[in-house]
């Protein structure tokens, strides 16, 4: 069985990549569990955090990386928080903290205005000095005025979904893992290693 790594400290996800990827044949440890520390997220983008992370992780570890850097962009405020999702209120802010600080960001803007999407982009790096795979996917809803529904993370709780007429955070895992960005972008690695030799 194949070992690879994934570029974060957070076990679930890990767990959440090894159930996609169990039929390849693939065993996903998170770095963390090798004793690998996270790597600074210098990048200006999506794309070049992922990058930045799984060349981290691949080089650490000797193993074949995967890493994801996504976050939330709020049309009506030109794309913010962005890159900065994890940290927009601050570099130790909870998630309640950046949800907080996003509800007054958008008080007072009118409900056709409230559009936002979840971005997730995936690198993916059989050796440290390969050139990355990047797989890239979005989940298009829109901010509600107050939080609703208890699962999930993060900005879950006022990421309207409009076709299923709820909040993420009122979406089981398993219909929320399907329709998601990180779903969707997990998928196209999926099917690209699928095509492999």
């Amino acid at each position: 069985m194949m070992k690879m790594v994934l570029a974060t400290l957070n076990t679930g996800k890990a767990r959440e990549l090894s159930a996609m990827l169990a039929g390849f044949g693939i065993e996903v440890v998170d770095q963390g569990s090798l004793g690998i520390a996270a790597v600074e997220e210098t990048g200006k983008s999506f794309a070049e955090n992922a990058v930045l992370k799984a060349r981290h992780a691949a080089a650490a570890s000797g193993l074949t990386a995967v890493a994801d850097d996504s976050g939330l962009e709020v049309d009506a405020l030109h794309g913010a928080p962005g890159i900065h999702s994890a940290r927009y209120a601050g570099p130790r802010a909870s998630d309640q903290d950046n949800l907080q600080k996003l509800l007054a960001k958008m008080q007072g803007i009118p409900e056709a205005k409230r559009g936002a999407h979840f971005r997730c982009v995936i690198a993916y790096l059989p050796t440290p000095d390969a050139k990355p795979q990047v797989f890239e996917a979005a989940w298009e809803g829109r901010i509600l005025d107050a939080p609703r529904g208890h699962n999930g993370f993060g900005y879950d709780p006022v990421f309207y979904v409009p076709e299923q007429a709820c909040a993420s955070a009122e979406l089981s895992a398993a219909v929320k893992n399907r329709l998601s960005h990180r779903g969707r972008a997990f998928a196209l690695l999926a099917e690209y290693l699928g095509r492999q030799p």
